[in-house]
């Protein structure tokens, strides 16, 4: 499952608004941000020029060429686990995931945050005290537009994968119990 993420969009963020009645969104891969429909990301960085966010340039976001190296590591590292079946390294497997998830959640956040707080001063359109920072997770109003951000199906497959070799640990675990409490 967690090979299979790379693969899928890790996240989604969609956005609705009277002017958008079709929406648009951001997909964000592994390795790449792309337009949930083909002109999206071009028209939300002319959108966003407006109000004074930055550009969202794929290229000058660097956790995309780091993820995918981060996926290969813990796939290859999954595979060492599953083939000598030692619950030790499974129980690192999933320490150093969790890890991964929250060090990559905290920076997702902080990567909203920049961009929706870190306005251009001469942007043509101002609201002050206003910021355009998309939630985390769930949904926010920001002026007249809807912003949802949810997990894509890559970020449910990592969800997935960690919810399994978890509960491989705990079934594991218990056993071991069991078989000391026999003895």
């Amino acid at each position: 499952m967690l090979a299979a993420s790379y693969f899928f969009p890790i996240w989604t963020i969609d956005l609705n608004a009277p002017q958008y009645p079709e929406g648009m969104g951001l997909r964000i891969w592994a390795d790449e941000i792309r337009g949930a429909g083909e002109h999206d990301l071009n028209n939300l960085n002319k959108l966003n020029h407006y109000i004074g966010m930055k550009e969202i340039d794929p290229d000058a976001i660097p956790e995309l060429k780091i993820i995918p190296f981060i996926i290969l590591f813990m796939v290859l590292f999954g595979a060492v686990v599953f083939i000598t079946k030692n619950k030790k390294l499974l129980l690192a497997w999933n320490i150093i995931l969790i890890l991964f998830l929250l060090i990559g959640l905290y920076d997702f956040y902080m990567w909203e945050y920049d961009y929706g707080h870190d306005l251009n001063p001469n942007a043509p359109i101002k609201v002050p005290g206003m910021a355009y920072q998309p939630p985390l997770i769930g949904s926010k109003q920001l002026l007249n537009i809807n912003a949802v951000s949810l997990p894509g199906i890559g970020g449910i497959l990592i969800f997935l994968s960690l919810a399994s070799a978890s509960f491989s640990y705990g079934v594991e675990y218990i056993k071991s119990k069991r078989v000391k409490n026999v003895k």
